[in-house]
């Protein structure tokens, strides 16, 4: 096999006409070509600047998930360090988990951020959204975002070899036209589950959380298992509470 690692745009847009097969870390490709075969040639984006970014509102493709830190917002950071083993986060990148992986622990994370995907293609550089780029397995380059107002992950304990762990992210961002907005993301039974919910700064804190906490039981997050209902109500009035705090 035939390993690139382009330097340039330009070059990984050259290796991508040969046929070069991205890899990310390998973590999850590697016991399969083991299996099937190694691919004639491969790419790793490692030695190229636009995807190794680490910013307070972008996210390189090639960084690998141990080395995710402060700089970016918590529920990120946390998504991340939640990820397999410390030897795993040390190889398996943020590309490789959102486009090459069935779990994407990070995709919860990018939803509540209302992450933009940057890709790679033939033609050139260009921006589009989440859905697309796990629709047509895109090469990501980064993920871009609006700094939110407060966020926060969690991931419940799971059994080995069990099904995947549930997971809940939220954020609350402030928009355009002033308003506030909840964003939250469920991955429950590897299916994942994105809605928001507007805030309406009620003086009652507590009204304004039950109010959100209905609008959600009234989309697809009603329609979780009671145990990922609940979560998804404690870390929406924990994240709710933050924010008044501030």
């Amino acid at each position: 096999m035939l390993l690139r690692l382009p330097t340039s745009v330009s070059e990984a847009q050259e290796y991508m006409t040969e046929g070069a097969v991205p890899i990310g870390g390998a973590t999850l490709v590697w016991a399969t070509w083991q299996r099937d075969g190694f691919p004639d040639r491969a790419m790793s984006l490692r030695e190229l600047p636009e995807a190794n970014t680490i910013e307070p509102e972008a996210l390189g493709a090639a960084v690998v998930l141990s080395r995710i830190d402060d700089r970016v917002p918590e529920v990120l950071r946390r998504a991340a360090a939640g990820v397999g083993t410390g030897a795993v986060r040390r190889t398996a990148t943020v590309g490789g988990n959102i486009v090459g992986s069935t779990l994407r622990c990070l995709l919860p994370a990018a939803l509540v951020l209302d992450a933009r995907a940057v890709i790679l293609e033939p033609e050139g550089v260009t921006e589009t959204d989440l859905a697309e780029v796990l629709a047509k397995r895109h090469l990501l380059l980064s993920l871009r975002w609006r700094t939110p107002v407060t966020s926060n992950y969690v991931k419940a304990a799971a059994e080995p070899g069990g099904p995947s762990p549930l997971v809940v992210a939220a954020a609350l961002h402030r928009v355009d036209d002033g308003r506030t907005l909840l964003r939250v993301a469920v991955r429950s039974e590897d299916e994942v589950f994105s809605e928001s919910a507007e805030c309406h700064g009620d003086t009652d804190t507590d009204t304004d959380t039950e109010d959100i906490l209905r609008t959600l039981r009234n989309s697809s997050l009603g329609r979780l298992p009671a145990p990922a209902g609940e979560l998804v109500g404690r870390q929406v009035t924990d994240l709710l509470a933050r924010a008044a705090d501030r």
